[in-house]
């Protein structure tokens, strides 16, 4: 077909944005489970630290994170290059909505399980590690799934700041070609195509977690 010439080059920025997503993801799901943890200490200076990152990378714009550490940070001495500075933006925005996702899991888990590791002398960062956190870990699942898939789509910012993502090619080929419909059309399957492969994941993480759970926890 005529279109798939076009393939190539559109590939080529896919693999641009898969890197980017799975940087990204990795960051957001250590800082949701630190912020999420951290919004459940018992010390104000704490829970204060998380609440903070949380509510304002939760309540700005993707957008304006993304362009802020851009543009803004290198008036303060700090310059990174586009790619860094993409996956890391992408990274705190999904982690803050990540953090809320942990700390509500971890409350769901009955409270007759704190009570059973303290009945067992277990501290309370060793509860959390071998009872608390593996059974919150199934409620987890599905709604981090979710903000991972969100996260893909929003790669497609990063063209804006010059990084040459799926978005970006198909832009740059549209320019020199005019055919729309051919490109973007060809760039929503490959979108579509990264977004079954994050879903086919999270549904094996899913089972995982809910057998471990069955089995009495996960070690």
């Amino acid at each position: 077909m005529d279109i798939m010439r076009f393939l190539p080059t559109l590939l080529d920025g896919a693999w641009i944005t898969v890197q980017i997503t799975v940087l990204a993801i990795l960051l957001a799901l250590f800082m949701g489970f630190v912020s999420g943890l951290m919004r459940l200490s018992g010390v104000w200076a704490v829970r204060a630290v998380a609440s903070v990152y949380i509510e304002i990378f939760r309540g700005t714009s993707a957008l304006v994170q993304l362009f802020w550490m851009f543009f803004v940070l290198p008036f303060f001495g700090i310059s990174l290059d586009p790619f860094t500075v993409g996956w890391i933006a992408l990274g705190l925005n999904v982690g803050a909505y990540g953090g809320e996702v942990v700390r509500g899991a971890i409350q769901a888990v009955p409270r007759g399980q704190y009570e059973a590791s303290i009945a067992l002398n277990m501290s309370k960062w060793l509860a959390m590690r071998r009872i608390i956190v593996p059974q919150a870990l199934p409620a987890m699942v599905p709604p981090w799934g979710n903000l991972f898939i969100e996260l893909l789509k929003a790669t497609a910012l990063v063209s804006l700041i010059t990084i040459s993502d799926l978005t970006f090619r198909a832009k740059q080929l549209n320019d020199q070609t005019f055919q729309t419909v051919e490109i973007f059309t060809l760039v929503l399957f490959l979108y579509l195509a990264i977004a079954l492969v994050i879903t086919g994941v999270m549904r094996i993480v899913e089972r995982w977690t809910g057998r471990g759970l069955a089995r009495g926890g996960i070690k």
